[in-house]
Protein backbone atom coordinates (compact mmCIF):
# COMPACT_ATOMS: atom_id res chain seq x y z
CA UNK A 1 0.00 0.00 0.00
CA UNK A 2 1.06 3.66 -0.76
CA UNK A 3 -0.04 6.54 1.48
CA UNK A 4 0.16 10.30 0.33
CA UNK A 5 -0.30 12.36 3.35
CA UNK A 6 -0.97 16.02 4.39
CA UNK A 7 -1.42 17.31 0.59
CA UNK A 8 -1.98 21.00 0.40
CA UNK A 9 -4.51 20.68 -2.67
CA UNK A 10 -5.69 17.27 -4.16
CA UNK A 11 -7.37 18.12 -7.92
CA UNK A 12 -9.26 15.15 -7.81
CA UNK A 13 -11.38 15.74 -11.02
CA UNK A 14 -14.02 13.65 -9.33
CA UNK A 15 -17.48 12.86 -9.65
CA UNK A 16 -18.22 14.07 -13.07
CA UNK A 17 -18.42 13.01 -16.33
CA UNK A 18 -16.10 12.85 -19.08
CA UNK A 19 -15.86 14.33 -21.31
CA UNK A 20 -16.00 17.66 -19.11
CA UNK A 21 -17.98 20.49 -21.19
CA UNK A 22 -19.04 24.36 -20.39
CA UNK A 23 -18.82 25.65 -16.79
CA UNK A 24 -18.08 21.65 -15.65
CA UNK A 25 -14.60 22.30 -16.82
CA UNK A 26 -13.86 24.65 -14.23
CA UNK A 27 -14.81 22.04 -11.21
CA UNK A 28 -11.99 20.26 -10.31
CA UNK A 29 -13.51 18.52 -7.37
CA UNK A 30 -10.55 19.76 -5.07
CA UNK A 31 -9.83 18.58 -1.44
CA UNK A 32 -7.76 20.87 0.92
CA UNK A 33 -5.44 19.41 3.26
CA UNK A 34 -5.92 15.69 2.22
CA UNK A 35 -4.99 12.21 1.73
CA UNK A 36 -4.60 9.37 -0.92
CA UNK A 37 -4.61 5.58 -0.38
CA UNK A 38 -3.50 3.67 -3.46
CA UNK A 39 -3.46 -0.26 -3.35
CA UNK A 40 -1.91 -2.27 -5.85
CA UNK A 41 -2.65 0.13 -9.47
CA UNK A 42 -5.31 1.73 -7.98
CA UNK A 43 -6.83 4.45 -5.83
CA UNK A 44 -8.85 2.60 -3.20
CA UNK A 45 -9.67 6.16 -1.17
CA UNK A 46 -8.92 10.00 -1.28
CA UNK A 47 -10.34 12.53 1.19
CA UNK A 48 -9.38 14.66 4.39
CA UNK A 49 -7.00 14.20 6.37
CA UNK A 50 -9.70 14.13 9.59
CA UNK A 51 -11.45 11.12 7.53
CA UNK A 52 -8.42 9.02 6.70
CA UNK A 53 -9.76 5.42 7.28
CA UNK A 54 -5.90 3.73 8.36
CA UNK A 55 -4.72 4.94 11.77
CA UNK A 56 -2.23 2.19 12.02
CA UNK A 57 -0.85 1.34 8.65
CA UNK A 58 0.71 -1.76 7.91
CA UNK A 59 4.79 -2.88 7.88
CA UNK A 60 3.78 -3.34 4.10
CA UNK A 61 2.89 0.36 4.07
CA UNK A 62 4.46 3.15 2.28
CA UNK A 63 4.76 6.75 3.06
CA UNK A 64 4.90 9.76 1.67
CA UNK A 65 4.44 12.62 4.09
CA UNK A 66 4.24 15.91 2.90
CA UNK A 67 3.61 17.91 6.08
CA UNK A 68 5.41 21.37 6.26
CA UNK A 69 5.54 21.28 2.33
CA UNK A 70 3.56 22.70 -0.04
CA UNK A 71 2.26 20.41 -2.50
CA UNK A 72 -0.18 19.46 -4.99
CA UNK A 73 -1.68 16.29 -5.89
CA UNK A 74 -3.25 15.80 -9.30
CA UNK A 75 -4.05 13.40 -12.31
CA UNK A 76 -0.66 12.53 -14.36
CA UNK A 77 -0.96 14.86 -17.39
CA UNK A 78 -2.51 12.65 -20.79
CA UNK A 79 -1.12 14.12 -23.53
CA UNK A 80 -3.32 13.12 -26.50
CA UNK A 81 -1.78 14.96 -29.52
CA UNK A 82 2.69 13.90 -29.75
CA UNK A 83 4.64 13.25 -32.86
CA UNK A 84 7.72 11.38 -30.63
CA UNK A 85 9.27 9.45 -33.24
CA UNK A 86 11.43 10.91 -35.79
CA UNK A 87 15.25 10.82 -37.72
CA UNK A 88 16.22 14.23 -36.40
CA UNK A 89 15.40 17.78 -35.45
CA UNK A 90 14.54 20.64 -37.71
CA UNK A 91 16.58 23.06 -35.49
CA UNK A 92 17.63 24.86 -38.88
CA UNK A 93 14.47 25.78 -39.45
CA UNK A 94 13.85 27.10 -36.56
CA UNK A 95 16.39 29.50 -36.88
CA UNK A 96 15.04 30.42 -40.22
CA UNK A 97 11.80 31.16 -39.05
CA UNK A 98 13.73 33.90 -36.48
CA UNK A 99 14.83 35.63 -39.37
CA UNK A 100 11.38 36.04 -41.10
CA UNK A 101 10.73 32.33 -43.40
CA UNK A 102 7.02 30.98 -42.45
CA UNK A 103 6.26 27.18 -41.78
CA UNK A 104 4.33 27.39 -44.78
CA UNK A 105 7.42 28.83 -47.07
CA UNK A 106 9.36 26.14 -45.56
CA UNK A 107 7.45 23.44 -46.25
CA UNK A 108 6.97 24.85 -49.96
CA UNK A 109 11.08 24.72 -50.37
CA UNK A 110 11.41 21.04 -49.09
CA UNK A 111 11.38 21.03 -45.90
CA UNK A 112 9.07 20.89 -42.74
CA UNK A 113 7.42 17.29 -42.99
CA UNK A 114 9.67 15.95 -45.98
CA UNK A 115 12.48 16.89 -44.15
CA UNK A 116 11.49 14.68 -41.28
CA UNK A 117 10.32 12.10 -43.74
CA UNK A 118 14.24 11.66 -45.39
CA UNK A 119 15.68 11.69 -41.93
CA UNK A 120 13.49 9.18 -40.87
CA UNK A 121 13.65 7.00 -43.71
CA UNK A 122 17.52 6.73 -43.36
CA UNK A 123 17.41 5.80 -39.80
CA UNK A 124 17.14 2.38 -38.33
CA UNK A 125 14.65 0.98 -36.35
CA UNK A 126 17.60 1.16 -33.09
CA UNK A 127 18.16 4.81 -33.41
CA UNK A 128 14.50 5.80 -33.83
CA UNK A 129 13.87 3.48 -30.39
CA UNK A 130 16.97 5.34 -28.53
CA UNK A 131 15.93 9.02 -29.62
CA UNK A 132 12.44 8.81 -28.54
CA UNK A 133 13.02 6.93 -25.38
CA UNK A 134 14.95 10.17 -24.29
CA UNK A 135 12.11 12.55 -25.32
CA UNK A 136 9.82 10.15 -23.36
CA UNK A 137 11.31 10.46 -20.35
CA UNK A 138 11.20 13.81 -20.51
CA UNK A 139 7.47 13.99 -20.44
CA UNK A 140 7.30 11.44 -17.42
CA UNK A 141 9.50 14.13 -15.73
CA UNK A 142 6.90 16.97 -16.31
CA UNK A 143 4.47 15.15 -15.05
CA UNK A 144 3.16 13.39 -18.52
CA UNK A 145 1.59 9.66 -17.92
CA UNK A 146 -0.01 8.95 -20.74
CA UNK A 147 0.67 10.33 -24.66
CA UNK A 148 -0.99 9.66 -27.61
CA UNK A 149 1.77 9.01 -30.65
CA UNK A 150 1.72 9.18 -34.17
CA UNK A 151 3.54 7.55 -37.16
CA UNK A 152 3.37 10.25 -40.01
CA UNK A 153 7.42 10.63 -40.93
CA UNK A 154 7.93 7.15 -42.94
CA UNK A 155 5.33 8.38 -45.51
CA UNK A 156 6.01 4.84 -47.61
CA UNK A 157 4.37 1.10 -45.88
CA UNK A 158 7.48 0.40 -44.58
CA UNK A 159 8.72 3.20 -43.27
CA UNK A 160 4.96 3.82 -41.46
CA UNK A 161 5.50 -0.07 -40.29
CA UNK A 162 8.99 1.44 -38.86
CA UNK A 163 7.61 4.34 -36.71
CA UNK A 164 4.70 1.85 -35.47
CA UNK A 165 7.09 -0.63 -34.60
CA UNK A 166 9.34 1.75 -32.53
CA UNK A 167 5.95 2.80 -30.90
CA UNK A 168 5.46 -0.48 -30.09
CA UNK A 169 8.73 -1.08 -28.37
CA UNK A 170 8.37 2.17 -26.29
CA UNK A 171 5.04 0.69 -25.61
CA UNK A 172 6.41 -1.97 -23.37
CA UNK A 173 9.71 -0.74 -22.03
CA UNK A 174 8.34 2.88 -21.13
CA UNK A 175 6.87 4.36 -17.83
CA UNK A 176 4.36 6.06 -19.20
CA UNK A 177 1.51 4.69 -21.14
CA UNK A 178 1.39 5.00 -24.69
CA UNK A 179 -1.80 5.21 -27.59
CA UNK A 180 -0.42 4.31 -31.34
CA UNK A 181 -2.14 6.40 -34.25
CA UNK A 182 -1.07 5.94 -37.97
CA UNK A 183 -0.76 8.97 -39.26
CA UNK A 184 0.08 8.01 -43.01
CA UNK A 185 -1.95 10.90 -44.32
CA UNK A 186 0.74 13.58 -43.03
CA UNK A 187 1.63 14.92 -46.45
CA UNK A 188 1.94 13.62 -49.85
CA UNK A 189 5.57 12.41 -49.88
CA UNK A 190 7.97 13.88 -52.81
CA UNK A 191 7.59 10.88 -55.30
CA UNK A 192 4.35 10.81 -55.04
CA UNK A 193 3.99 14.76 -56.03
CA UNK A 194 2.91 13.91 -59.57
CA UNK A 195 0.28 11.17 -58.27
CA UNK A 196 -1.33 12.00 -54.99
CA UNK A 197 -4.63 9.61 -55.84
CA UNK A 198 -2.17 6.91 -56.15
CA UNK A 199 -1.26 7.95 -52.40
CA UNK A 200 -4.27 7.91 -51.61
CA UNK A 201 -5.39 4.50 -52.70
CA UNK A 202 -1.98 2.50 -51.13
CA UNK A 203 -3.00 4.35 -47.65
CA UNK A 204 -6.46 2.96 -48.27
CA UNK A 205 -5.71 -0.23 -49.66
CA UNK A 206 -2.59 -1.22 -48.82
CA UNK A 207 -1.09 0.72 -45.94
CA UNK A 208 -4.12 1.04 -43.11
CA UNK A 209 -4.99 -3.04 -43.73
CA UNK A 210 -1.31 -3.86 -42.83
CA UNK A 211 -1.38 -1.53 -39.96
CA UNK A 212 -4.66 -2.72 -38.65
CA UNK A 213 -3.55 -6.49 -39.17
CA UNK A 214 -0.59 -6.22 -37.46
CA UNK A 215 -2.09 -4.55 -34.23
CA UNK A 216 0.07 -1.40 -34.67
CA UNK A 217 -2.45 1.47 -34.03
CA UNK A 218 -5.46 2.02 -32.01
CA UNK A 219 -6.83 5.18 -34.59
CA UNK A 220 -5.65 6.63 -37.44
CA UNK A 221 -5.08 10.88 -38.48
CA UNK A 222 -5.21 12.79 -41.30
CA UNK A 223 -3.83 15.95 -41.90
CA UNK A 224 -6.61 17.43 -43.05
CA UNK A 225 -5.63 20.87 -44.52
CA UNK A 226 -4.36 23.28 -47.25
CA UNK A 227 -2.07 21.95 -49.10
CA UNK A 228 -2.07 18.72 -47.55
CA UNK A 229 -5.09 16.22 -47.97
CA UNK A 230 -8.64 17.77 -49.23
CA UNK A 231 -11.93 17.25 -47.31
CA UNK A 232 -13.09 14.18 -49.87
CA UNK A 233 -9.44 12.44 -49.54
CA UNK A 234 -9.83 12.55 -46.06
CA UNK A 235 -12.73 11.10 -45.77
CA UNK A 236 -12.29 7.94 -47.99
CA UNK A 237 -8.72 7.35 -45.85
CA UNK A 238 -10.75 7.65 -42.47
CA UNK A 239 -13.55 5.83 -43.78
CA UNK A 240 -11.54 3.20 -44.60
CA UNK A 241 -9.46 3.24 -41.30
CA UNK A 242 -13.09 2.79 -39.53
CA UNK A 243 -14.02 -0.11 -41.90
CA UNK A 244 -10.13 -1.94 -40.82
CA UNK A 245 -11.22 -0.86 -36.49
CA UNK A 246 -9.13 2.30 -36.02
CA UNK A 247 -10.49 5.36 -34.22
CA UNK A 248 -10.80 8.65 -35.86
CA UNK A 249 -8.78 11.27 -35.75
CA UNK A 250 -8.24 14.88 -37.42
CA UNK A 251 -5.74 17.14 -38.17
CA UNK A 252 -8.22 20.08 -38.64
CA UNK A 253 -8.55 24.05 -39.81
CA UNK A 254 -4.53 24.53 -38.73
CA UNK A 255 -3.47 26.44 -41.33
CA UNK A 256 -6.70 27.55 -43.58
CA UNK A 257 -10.61 26.90 -42.96
CA UNK A 258 -10.31 23.72 -45.04
CA UNK A 259 -13.51 21.91 -43.92
CA UNK A 260 -11.45 19.26 -41.49
CA UNK A 261 -13.57 20.36 -38.27
CA UNK A 262 -16.87 19.82 -40.49
CA UNK A 263 -15.63 16.33 -41.76
CA UNK A 264 -14.48 15.38 -38.09
CA UNK A 265 -17.83 16.00 -36.60
CA UNK A 266 -19.81 14.14 -39.92
CA UNK A 267 -17.62 10.87 -39.02
CA UNK A 268 -18.21 11.32 -35.48
CA UNK A 269 -14.16 11.26 -35.02
CA UNK A 270 -13.13 10.66 -31.35
CA UNK A 271 -11.03 14.40 -31.78
CA UNK A 272 -10.41 17.21 -34.36
CA UNK A 273 -7.13 18.28 -33.44
CA UNK A 274 -5.63 22.17 -34.06
CA UNK A 275 -8.61 24.05 -35.04
CA UNK A 276 -7.21 27.70 -35.01
CA UNK A 277 -9.55 28.66 -38.33
CA UNK A 278 -12.84 27.18 -37.12
CA UNK A 279 -16.04 28.98 -37.80
CA UNK A 280 -19.09 29.19 -35.81
CA UNK A 281 -20.71 26.45 -38.03
CA UNK A 282 -17.96 24.02 -37.38
CA UNK A 283 -18.56 24.89 -33.75
CA UNK A 284 -21.98 23.97 -33.99
CA UNK A 285 -20.93 20.69 -35.40
CA UNK A 286 -18.69 19.41 -32.96
CA UNK A 287 -20.71 20.38 -30.16
CA UNK A 288 -23.34 18.39 -31.34
CA UNK A 289 -21.14 15.58 -32.61
CA UNK A 290 -19.38 15.24 -29.17
CA UNK A 291 -16.11 15.51 -30.92
CA UNK A 292 -13.71 16.30 -28.45
CA UNK A 293 -11.84 19.75 -29.38
CA UNK A 294 -7.91 18.93 -28.86
CA UNK A 295 -6.10 22.23 -28.99
CA UNK A 296 -2.34 22.98 -29.43
CA UNK A 297 -1.46 26.55 -28.38
CA UNK A 298 2.29 26.02 -27.92
CA UNK A 299 2.40 24.84 -31.65
CA UNK A 300 0.91 28.70 -32.63
CA UNK A 301 3.40 29.84 -29.73
CA UNK A 302 6.47 28.26 -31.01
CA UNK A 303 5.56 29.69 -34.57
CA UNK A 304 5.64 32.88 -33.79
CA UNK A 305 1.87 33.28 -34.72
CA UNK A 306 -0.81 35.49 -33.31
CA UNK A 307 -3.71 33.24 -34.09
CA UNK A 308 -5.01 30.62 -31.51
CA UNK A 309 -7.49 28.46 -31.05
CA UNK A 310 -10.60 29.91 -30.23
CA UNK A 311 -11.03 28.21 -26.94
CA UNK A 312 -13.35 30.29 -25.00
CA UNK A 313 -16.07 30.10 -27.59
CA UNK A 314 -15.56 26.45 -27.70
CA UNK A 315 -15.79 25.64 -24.21
CA UNK A 316 -19.07 28.55 -23.86
CA UNK A 317 -20.64 27.00 -26.73
CA UNK A 318 -20.27 23.15 -25.13
CA UNK A 319 -18.15 21.47 -26.68
CA UNK A 320 -15.38 19.81 -25.00
CA UNK A 321 -12.06 20.76 -25.22
CA UNK A 322 -8.45 19.28 -24.62
CA UNK A 323 -5.09 20.35 -24.25
CA UNK A 324 -2.28 18.77 -25.76
CA UNK A 325 1.49 19.61 -27.00
CA UNK A 326 1.99 18.47 -30.22
CA UNK A 327 5.37 17.55 -29.14
CA UNK A 328 7.38 17.34 -32.68
CA UNK A 329 10.58 18.21 -34.42
CA UNK A 330 9.15 21.37 -36.76
CA UNK A 331 6.61 23.06 -35.17
CA UNK A 332 6.67 22.54 -31.20
CA UNK A 333 9.59 21.05 -29.90
CA UNK A 334 8.51 20.50 -25.93
CA UNK A 335 7.42 17.59 -24.09
CA UNK A 336 5.92 20.27 -21.13
CA UNK A 337 2.42 20.35 -20.40
CA UNK A 338 2.83 22.55 -17.63
CA UNK A 339 4.18 25.11 -20.41
CA UNK A 340 0.81 24.22 -22.84
CA UNK A 341 -0.97 25.41 -19.74
CA UNK A 342 0.13 29.04 -19.39
CA UNK A 343 0.12 29.51 -23.32
CA UNK A 344 -3.57 28.24 -22.64
CA UNK A 345 -3.92 30.75 -19.67
CA UNK A 346 -2.33 33.10 -21.47
CA UNK A 347 -3.07 33.21 -24.77
CA UNK A 348 -6.55 31.75 -24.75
CA UNK A 349 -8.29 33.37 -21.71
CA UNK A 350 -8.70 29.23 -20.10
CA UNK A 351 -8.51 29.41 -16.80
CA UNK A 352 -6.20 27.46 -14.78
CA UNK A 353 -8.96 24.91 -13.48
CA UNK A 354 -10.37 24.37 -17.42
CA UNK A 355 -6.65 24.19 -18.62
CA UNK A 356 -6.14 21.34 -15.40
CA UNK A 357 -9.33 19.91 -16.93
CA UNK A 358 -8.27 19.88 -20.74
CA UNK A 359 -5.07 18.63 -19.77
CA UNK A 360 -6.32 15.45 -18.02
CA UNK A 361 -9.59 14.01 -18.04
CA UNK A 362 -10.70 15.24 -21.25
CA UNK A 363 -7.49 14.07 -23.15
CA UNK A 364 -8.03 10.70 -21.75
CA UNK A 365 -11.69 10.80 -23.27
CA UNK A 366 -10.32 11.54 -27.09
CA UNK A 367 -8.02 8.99 -26.45
CA UNK A 368 -11.40 6.18 -25.28
CA UNK A 369 -9.70 6.51 -21.87
CA UNK A 370 -11.56 8.55 -19.07
CA UNK A 371 -13.06 5.47 -17.56
CA UNK A 372 -9.67 4.93 -16.20
CA UNK A 373 -7.48 7.57 -16.04
CA UNK A 374 -7.83 11.17 -16.28
CA UNK A 375 -8.82 11.75 -12.54
CA UNK A 376 -8.00 10.53 -8.90
CA UNK A 377 -11.28 8.62 -7.50
CA UNK A 378 -12.16 5.18 -5.94
CA UNK A 379 -11.22 2.63 -8.55
CA UNK A 380 -9.13 4.24 -10.97
CA UNK A 381 -6.01 3.72 -12.08
CA UNK A 382 -3.31 5.53 -9.67
CA UNK A 383 -1.15 7.65 -12.19
CA UNK A 384 -0.65 11.26 -10.00
CA UNK A 385 1.89 13.60 -9.89
CA UNK A 386 2.81 16.03 -6.82
CA UNK A 387 3.53 19.45 -7.93
CA UNK A 388 5.30 21.84 -5.56
CA UNK A 389 3.19 24.52 -5.35
CA UNK A 390 0.68 25.21 -2.16
CA UNK A 391 -2.34 25.99 -5.02
CA UNK A 392 -3.44 24.43 -8.17
CA UNK A 393 -3.13 28.06 -10.32
CA UNK A 394 0.17 28.12 -9.76
CA UNK A 395 1.47 25.66 -11.97
CA UNK A 396 0.42 28.06 -15.55
CA UNK A 397 0.92 31.10 -13.66
CA UNK A 398 4.52 30.28 -12.31
CA UNK A 399 5.65 29.32 -15.54
CA UNK A 400 8.82 28.27 -17.48
CA UNK A 401 9.56 26.13 -13.79
CA UNK A 402 9.17 22.56 -14.09
CA UNK A 403 7.05 21.91 -10.81
CA UNK A 404 7.13 18.61 -10.67
CA UNK A 405 8.86 16.53 -7.92
CA UNK A 406 7.21 13.23 -8.01
CA UNK A 407 5.25 10.93 -10.52
CA UNK A 408 3.48 8.02 -10.07
CA UNK A 409 2.20 5.36 -12.36
CA UNK A 410 0.01 2.22 -12.05
CA UNK A 411 0.12 3.02 -8.29
CA UNK A 412 4.01 2.87 -8.31
CA UNK A 413 6.29 5.79 -7.56
CA UNK A 414 8.35 6.18 -11.16
CA UNK A 415 10.01 9.68 -10.14
CA UNK A 416 10.45 11.19 -6.46
CA UNK A 417 12.27 14.55 -6.14
CA UNK A 418 10.30 15.18 -3.51
CA UNK A 419 12.87 16.65 -0.68
CA UNK A 420 12.33 18.19 2.54
CA UNK A 421 13.61 21.51 3.40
Amino acid sequence: MLVLKNIAQIVTLGGGPAPRRGTEMAELGIIRNGSIIIRGEKVTWAGTAHDFPVRQPGAETRILDCIGLEIVAMPGFVDSHTHPVFGGTRVDEYEMRTRGKTYQEIAAAGGGIRESVRQLRRADLGSLIARAERYIRQFLEHGTTTIEAKSGYGLSTEDELKALRAIAALRIESKVEIVPTFLGAHAIPEEHQDSRQAYVEKLIREMIPRVAQEGLADFCDVFCDAGYFTVDESRAILQAARTAGLGLRIHAEELAHSGGAGLAAELGARSADHLEWVDEEDIRALRQSGTVATLLPGTAFNLGLTKYPPARKLIEAGVPVALATDFNPGSCFTPNMQLILSIACSQMKMTPAEAITAATINGAYSLGLSERLGSIEEGKQADIVLMDVADYREIPYYFGVNHCVTVIKKGQIVINRLERP
